[in-house]
């Protein structure tokens, strides 16, 4: 039987807008007693804030912050816990993505690219998960990865190389906690495709493999979290690219994702849509979970 959101706390990264806004009113609307908010867009924060009071009888309270940054987050953390208490529920969620050749990465891109998206989730989750352990009641952790972090991708080198950290320490740790006798804390893993967040704007699904909805990744995710499920990887042709590329000779899955479902090709048009006072439009900057 699945964890039930009432009464418990949720909080949530990269909050104000996209797929993390959509988790939080998820949680008003299942009756979560406080739904935490984590965003370093200020203005975006307090407008989210201010929607998902009128949703609910859930308590609300947002943080503006830059989760790359150690100290912002040891601080913020530090708040929760002294006010709200260690959360029944995180959902690292914040993400950006430099979209290039990985010779025009600037050493600030991908050091930002690795903090937000690898090191961020680590920091944040270290920061809750001994009260997590030590409350022994249920206790869910999602991890937004992308199917980039399964498989090679032009112009996504660095972003491809913090979402293959991403699941390697997510489902590393689930089994951490489960060999610990901790099974009470279960670790969720989300694998998706290209999502309709803008994000990725410009990008091209590969063969079979649509742009989502992110309603419907975002309703996957919240259900498996719930029921820990180690892992969801939509849409079905993300497991199956994952199978064949374990199966297949390199020239051969060359030759398989290049011409056959064009994966190689799916960033040739990416644009991305950057956030206010941030990155050029090219670049794709933006903190969310579209992964």
């Amino acid at each position: 039987m699945g964890m039930t959101v009432s009464g418990r706390t949720v909080l949530i990264t990269g909050a104000a807008m996209g797929m993390g806004l959509l988790y939080a009113e998820r949680a008003v609307r299942e009756g979560a007693r406080e739904v935490l908010l984590w965003d370093r867009n200020t203005v975006a924060l307090e407008a989210a804030a201010a929607r998902l009071r009128g949703l609910g009888s859930s308590t609300v309270r947002s943080w503006s912050l830059d989760v790359s940054s150690l100290a912002e987050v040891t601080e913020a953390a530090q708040a929760v816990l002294a006010e709200a208490g260690t959360p029944d529920i995180l959902i690292n969620n914040a993400g950006i993505v430099r979209g290039k050749y990985f010779w025009e990465h600037s050493d600030a891109d991908i050091d930002a690219v690795m903090d937000v998206n690898s090191l961020a989730p680590m920091h944040i989750t270290r920061a809750f998960l001994p009260g997590m352990i030590d409350r022994r009641t249920p206790a869910r952790i999602l991890n937004v990865a992308s199917a980039s972090g399964t498989l090679s991708v032009p112009k996504m080198s660095v972003y491809t190389a913090s979402k293959w950290a991403v699941i390697g320490w997510s489902d590393s740790l689930r089994l951490e906690l489960e060999e610990a006798g901790h099974g009470h804390v279960q670790v969720t893993t989300l694998i998706p495709s290209y999502i309709k967040t803008g994000m990725f704007e410009g990008a091209r699904g590969p063969l079979m493999t649509p742009l989502m909805e992110p309603e419907y990744v975002v309703d996957k995710a919240w259900k498996a979290l719930l029921d820990g499920k180690a892992r969801v990887q939509l849409p079905w042709t993300v497991p199956l690219g994952s199978a064949l590329r374990g199966l297949l000779p390199q020239p051969v899955w060359d030759v398989v994702a290049g011409r056959v479902f064009k994966v190689y090709q799916s960033m040739d048009h990416f644009t991305g849509r950057p956030a206010a006072g941030s990155a050029p439009a090219g670049q794709g900057t933006r903190t969310g979970g579209d992964a």
